[in-house]
């Protein structure tokens, strides 16, 4: 019956669709929520790898020390790709479909250089996985991020796959397109706080 008047009354249902704008975004609560607890788990692998690291006299152990060159190259890339992301968001929330295009896949671009820089690391490193703690610590972390990385790219081409329908983005309709950006953001802050931890205090 209520169902019934409201479709008959104009501003009964001007007054409900107001009440359902105002509720927040479950998808984005989903994200933050996701990404609380990511945080979480990287917090663990830090945690462990400063008590290893914090228990030995020599660290990294003889033969598994890093080299710094292409990671920082690695480290520009992506914490460029940030910038470049984030050129994309604000393109489209002034109606510009592709100029956010544009700037996502530069940012999918830098991600799969990224990753392609980690892989070459990884086969001209001379350790594995089991060589001993530190090289174990040091797949762990840097492999884990590498699969978030992934998954970001996965989240830029999905936007870029559904931007190709006309008006299924707009200035006033993006909500994919900030996640996308958010998810990314995170993936650059723990590969930061990685390289300091893994790269930059090895040095010392």
């Amino acid at each position: 019956m209520d169902a019934a008047k409201n479709i008959n009354n104009p501003v009964a249902l001007e007054t409900t669709s107001d009440r359902h704008e105002e509720h927040p975004d479950l998808r984005v609560l989903g994200l933050s929520a996701f990404l609380v607890s990511e945080s979480l788990m990287f917090a663990g692998f830090f945690a462990t790898y400063l008590l290893f690291r914090g228990g030995a006299d020599v660290w990294p152990p003889q033969g598994t020390e890093v080299e710094l060159l292409l990671p920082t190259i690695n480290t520009i890339i992506l914490v460029s790709s940030s910038f470049v992301i984030h050129l994309g968001d604000a393109a489209i929330k002034k109606n510009d479909v592709q100029g956010m295009q544009k700037w996502y896949k530069i940012t999918a671009i830098m991600g799969a250089i990224f990753l392609l820089g980690q892989i070459v690391e990884y086969l001209t490193l001379g350790y594995g996985l089991t060589t001993n703690i530190f090289s174990n610590c040091f797949y762990l972390m840097t492999g884990f991020h590498g699969l978030h990385v992934f998954v970001g790219l996965l989240l830029i081409l999905g936007v870029l796959w559904r931007s190709r329908r006309p008006g299924h983005y707009s200035a006033t309709k993006h909500v994919g397109i900030e996640m996308a950006e958010i998810y990314w953001h995170f993936v650059d802050i723990i590969w930061i706080v990685l390289f300091t931890l893994l790269y930059i205090l090895t040095q010392f």
